[in-house]
């Protein structure tokens, strides 16, 4: 199966190491995988600070990209959402690329997801040892309606203890610009997190988006607490 690997900036900018892993795992599954190096952004970042203009032009161009590809796979729900959620609240019915942005929409998947409910995989043949909790992304759950995928991936890792957070639903405080517009507020929400994730005595917190996974890792070193972060693709890739 042929995928075609969608990169967000901030994993390419600042964690490429995702990645490679995503790429890892998708090969280890017996994906053929393939990457345009002229893809851009998404626009999300524009749209959410209200340029929709400037945002419907980058989303041409990613449009365009993606072109021919059966699937387009990231690590990352919150760009994913993007696209299948709010790519048809630009292209318009009346616009040309309507139709286009809404195929888009139905081909473009978060990895776990895509392992989970297209390829039908839960055991990759990873092995990480260790106590870790997971973070529910606002996005996976409620733009992509992901839950259990992650899940059900991480119960098939050998070594790998798995405990839940309270409030493990609860926005982490990230949310984009969110962070830089109301930082008092997303940081005492980034303290919830980090406060109810180190209660559950796990050494990690893993996640789908590194956005949020930057937060907490931001929140848990201010507090100097002994808790790290880890994408969900990097736990997925150990072992083998």
């Amino acid at each position: 199966m042929e995928v075609a690997l969608f990169v967000p900036c901030f994993i390419d900018q600042l964690y490429p190491n995702v990645a490679r892993q995503m790429i890892k795992v998708l090969e280890k599954v017996g994906c053929t995988v393939q990457y345009n190096a002229n893809q851009t952004c998404c626009g999300q970042p524009a749209f959410n600070a209200g340029f929709w203009g400037e945002s419907k032009q980058v989303c041409s161009k990613f449009i365009n990209d993606m072109k021919g590809a059966n699937f387009v796979v990231a690590p990352s729900a919150s760009c994913v959402g993007f696209v299948k959620n709010y790519y048809a609240k630009l292209f318009k019915e009346n616009d040309a690329a309507y139709q286009d942005a809404l195929d888009l929409g139905t081909r473009t998947y978060e990895l776990t997801e895509f392992l989970v409910n297209v390829l039908q995989v839960t055991q990759v043949g990873a092995s990480w040892n260790g106590k870790a909790t997971y973070h529910d992304s606002c996005a996976a759950l409620r733009e992509c309606a992901n839950k259990e995928a992650p899940r059900k991936l991480l119960e098939q890792v050998a070594g790998l203890e798995l405990v839940e957070m309270e409030d493990v639903e609860t926005c982490c405080g990230f949310g984009g610009t969110f962070a830089v517009k109301f930082e008092p507020i997303s940081v005492a929400m980034g303290d919830q997190k980090i406060n109810n994730a180190a209660a559950t005595g796990a050494s990690h917190i893993i996640s789908t988006d590194m956005s949020c996974l930057m937060h907490i890792d931001g929140c848990a070193k201010h507090k100097h607490l002994d808790l790290e972060v880890i994408h969900i693709a990097e736990v997925l890739a150990s072992g083998y």
